[in-house]
């Protein structure tokens, strides 16, 4: 998807970067958030930029420290209870920056199950990528397929919806 940004990020560029950045572009600063439209199909979404870490593909789910604003590929563990974030390039370095989805329909990559529609998604055992098996601890708080027909085992990506503060489900206690 190609997005065009909605609103005053003052960026310079029209559209969203999908590239990485070696350091940060005069104006820009971790954890910046900008708003963007797909005018292909509509979709929104909230990016944040943020750092990469390595082996980081466009598409896959990190997590990420909102103070520092590191990434880390989404763990594979139960109750982590950490935001998420959907990656929108292969940053794949501590010292590159990128920007990541935190709200909106996304492109997530997910494991090889057929994914029907508006199901809750969970942590899959392949770090970064999401499931639709039920699995104690891993369920992705805030997020449900977005396709409007199944998905098949053998289609790698899966369209997401996003909800403010997505994020691995916490210890219940």
């Amino acid at each position: 998807m190609t997005y065009t940004f909605t609103g005053p990020q003052n960026l310079g560029v029209a559209h969203l970067p999908t590239d990485i950045y070696t350091s940060l572009p005069d104006g820009m600063f971790v954890g910046q958030v900008v708003e963007a439209k797909d005018p292909a199909n509509g979709y929104w979404g909230r990016f944040k930029l943020l750092k990469g870490c390595a082996s980081t593909a466009a598409g896959l789910l990190v997590s990420y420290n909102g103070a520092t604003g590191a990434t880390a590929i989404a763990p594979t563990t139960a109750n982590s209870d950490r935001p998420l974030a959907v990656a929108m390039s292969a940053n794949t370095a501590t010292t590159s920056y990128g920007w990541y989805q935190t709200e909106g329909v996304a492109t997530i990559l997910k494991t090889a199950v057929a994914v029907s529609p508006d199901v809750i998604l969970y942590l899959s055992a392949t770090a970064g990528r999401v499931k639709v098996i039920q699995s104690a601890g891993l369920q992705i708080l805030g997020a449900r397929s977005a396709n409007a027909a199944t998905v098949t085992s053998t289609t790698s990506t899966v369209l997401v919806t996003l909800a403010p503060g997505v994020q691995a489900q916490g210890q219940i206690t």
